[in-house]
């Protein structure tokens, strides 16, 4: 079984890119895609206006879509930052904690890796439970053998060799471990606004961590892009697009073997 994913990240409605993201939304009509993944902060400071935009480019995707929060998607400076930190999310969006996607070939779980507020001084910083990972991979039993295993989350759950920000994932060495005992083949993520795909250094080392660039104007070294990620029996291929002004070119491919 083969397939393609539209992996798309850290669009931050209200400080987007909208040519880049008027170019990606084009693609996802016209291109074949199993599913489109949004790996969070698709809204800059959480306001409603930004949900409502987030909303609308949501619906006009093609309806095969699974999406997790990130930590711009917790309202800035309010008291819902403390009390009802994805509410908004939650009602413009859907379920902010755990969701899932199934079709032919593939089985993707997305979970929460942000937070409203933390006992630390940056609050932008991950953190996983141990539980919300192991309830992942139980989902996972019993999935057709050969699909495709993907988890979802904003935070990259180990750092980025070279990245230009940290995580810090509070469990997230831990959860990389259960995520790769349980055979989850990638961790799809955004937040640090840069492209990589790599191996995690645990289990067979057929667990891959996978990041996608941002469709923001908040660029990290590299230009506003997105991933398109391939599979078939034996391999995974990422495509980092790319944007140079006025459309969208490969610029990194990466092919990682499967298990």
């Amino acid at each position: 079984m083969a397939g393609r994913i539209l992996h798309l990240s850290d669009i931050h409605f209200g400080c987007e890119n909208k040519a880049a993201v008027e170019a990606v939304l084009q693609i996802a009509r016209i291109e074949a895609f199993d599913l489109v993944a949004i790996t969070g902060d698709i809204t800059q400071f959480g306001a409603p206006e930004e949900f409502a935009a987030a909303r609308a480019f949501v619906n006009a995707l093609p309806p095969r879509s699974l999406l997790t929060p990130g930590n711009h998607d917790v309202p800035y400076a309010t008291p819902e930052r403390l009390y009802a930190p994805f509410e908004r999310y939650r009602k413009s969006l859907g379920e902010p904690w755990a969701s899932s996607f199934e079709a032919p070939g593939l089985s993707a779980r997305a979970f929460n890796s942000s937070r409203g507020a933390q006992v630390r001084i940056n609050w932008s910083k991950g953190a996983v439970r141990e539980r919300q990972v192991r309830r992942l991979v139980t989902s996972l039993d019993g999935v057709p053998a050969g699909n495709l295993k993907l988890a979802l989350c904003h935070h990259p759950l180990m750092e980025v060799t070279g990245g230009p920000m940290t995580g810090n994932v509070r469990g997230g060495a831990e959860a990389v471990s259960i995520l790769a005992e349980g055979r989850v083949d990638a961790i799809l993520t955004g937040h640090v606004h840069t492209t990589f795909a790599h191996a995690l250094p645990c289990e067979d080392g057929k667990t891959y961590a996978i990041g996608a660039a941002t469709l923001s104007l908040r660029e990290r070294g590299q230009p506003a892009g997105f991933n398109i990620i391939e599979w078939e029996a034996e391999c995974i291929r990422v495509k980092a697009q790319g944007w140079t002004g006025s459309h969208f070119e490969t610029i990194r491919t990466w092919g990682l073997p499967r298990r």
